[in-house]
């Protein structure tokens, strides 16, 4: 799966791994556990946005942890950013945030329709509150509706808290993703 290269990356990939969250949804069936940037070969991860240029210390420093709910129903994803994401000091870059959500909401439906790929067809978001950088995030996507070769869903990135505290929601999207005709393979 995933061994980390270095103590900051072993510290980041333990806190998420053993988050009560992610225990949670490790011992529930319907999810699946898996690092997605890891199934990218080796030799493509450099020409991979967010599982090559994107990743590494000072940015994403451990490949996000992610569950998927059978079907495409829906999706949680663990991220740690770092310091070197920043549209301004300490805060995350909003076109960042968009990036992952971009990914995870379409990684969220891809289970859900015929041929399991699709293309951002269009993206909304709503950003709620400042996403502090060299923290923990969770992404969490929910597929609201399909029709044939299309799949609408839902989305947000928010805090990843310790306990029962309410996370604080950074930014919230919708999207539309459609799956490419020449999808089907006779």
């Amino acid at each position: 799966m995933y061994t980390p290269p270095d103590p900051l990356s072993a510290s980041i990939n333990h806190h998420i791994t053993t988050h009560p969250l992610a225990v949670s949804l490790r011992r529930n069936p319907a999810f699946t556990e898996s690092r997605p940037h890891m199934s990218v070969p080796a030799a493509m991860r450099t020409h991979n946005l967010t599982g090559g240029t994107l990743h590494g210390a000072g940015r994403i420093v451990v490949p996000p942890l992610a569950f998927v709910e059978a079907g495409g129903k829906s999706m949680v994803c663990f991220f740690y950013l770092g310091a070197d994401l920043c549209g301004h000091p300490g805060v995350v870059h909003g076109g960042l945030l968009a990036t992952i959500l971009d990914e995870g909401m379409a990684r969220c439906c891809f289970p859900a329709l015929p041929n399991r790929v699709g293309m951002t067809a269009t993206l909304t978001l709503n950003h709620r509150r400042p996403c502090p950088s060299e923290g923990y995030v969770v992404l969490r996507a929910w597929t609201t509706n399909v029709e044939g070769r299309k799949a609408w869903v839902e989305g947000r990135v928010e805090s990843l808290e310790e306990g029962q505290a309410e996370p604080t929601v950074y930014v919230e999207a919708e999207a539309l993703f459609i799956e490419p005709r020449q999808a089907a393979v006779g």
